[in-house]
């Protein structure tokens, strides 16, 4: 009868036993799908930052075939995209993304610049009209800024342009932008101002010193300024200011200027060369 008695015990000792290893094999499981959710998402993170572009997208591409409702890899996609400066593509996977549950502000604001990327200012206005007036950001601020400069609206790109510079603390490709607006409408010192503000927040920002001697040449200033500059760059400001110059009708100050680029920069400088030509020639 001792037996008998024991059979349980050992059946149910094995069942307790048997339930262990199910717990801890579910365990293992669960623990090995958190490391591969931590994975991914580094991988995600190389991805958008320092891989390259196209690979990136093809990354994400890969991802979205096995997996198709994801919105971080419909994400991934459409930044990639915009890196790799496919426009028109990148344009048409924000489009896609926005329509997705899930899908936030940021997506939207993001979906306006791919539109402007791609020329397609309309479109872009009207995205970034759907957009609440809460979402203060600096990005939609700066594309805001971009839309009204592009309708020739001075006043809203101004005030546009004033907000997004107070929303980061790297405002010098803004700044950058504000002066070239300036610069178009003809508000010369005003841009000139903008730009050296640009200048001063990232000395290496070669568009804002290059725009600050054209600046400087609409007002018929054809010294150098004083920013930092390296013998190529001051070599090429030389050159926008002598093009500067002849614009204005000085031609003989031009041809000065653009000899002296031309012996300032370091190698063969040849698109000064053949503007100092031309010149000569007649």
């Amino acid at each position: 009868m001792r037996h008998f008695v024991m059979i349980p015990a050992i059946l149910a000792g094995g069942l307790i036993l048997s339930g262990c290893t199910e717990t801890a094999d579910e365990t293992v499981e669960r623990a090995f799908q958190d490391v591969n959710v931590v994975d991914e998402s580094n991988l995600n993170d190389v991805m958008l930052t320092v891989a390259d572009p196209n690979e990136a997208v093809d990354y994400f591409q890969r991802a979205l075939k096995s997996d198709p409702d994801r919105i971080d890899m419909h994400r991934g996609l459409a930044k990639s995209l915009t890196r790799a400066r496919r426009n028109t593509e990148a344009a048409a996977a924000w489009g896609r993304l926005v329509k997705l549950e899930g899908a936030n502000d940021d997506d939207r604001v993001d979906y306006a610049d791919a539109l402007i990327r791609n020329g397609e200012w309309g479109p872009a206005k009207e995205v970034l009209d759907r957009v609440p007036p809460t979402h203060e950001t600096f990005k939609r601020y700066r594309l805001e800024a971009m839309i009204a400069d592009s309708n020739r609206d001075w006043k809203r790109a101004d005030s546009f342009y004033e907000t997004a510079v107070g929303l980061t603390t790297r405002p010098s490709g803004v700044m950058n932008n504000w002066g070239y607006s300036k610069l178009s409408r003809g508000d010369y010192a005003e841009a000139e101002r903008l730009f050296g503000e640009a200048i001063r927040q990232d000395p290496a920002l070669f568009t804002a010193k290059n725009n600050l001697a054209l600046a400087r040449g609409a007002q018929r200033n054809y010294s150098l300024p004083v920013i930092p500059m390296d013998q190529t760059e001051r070599a090429q400001l030389l050159q926008t200011l002598g093009l500067s110059a002849v614009k204005q009708g000085d031609v003989e100050t031009g041809k000065t200027l653009l000899r002296e680029a031309i012996a300032t920069h370091p190698q063969h400088f040849e698109e000064a060369v053949r503007a100092l030509r031309a010149l000569e020639q007649g």
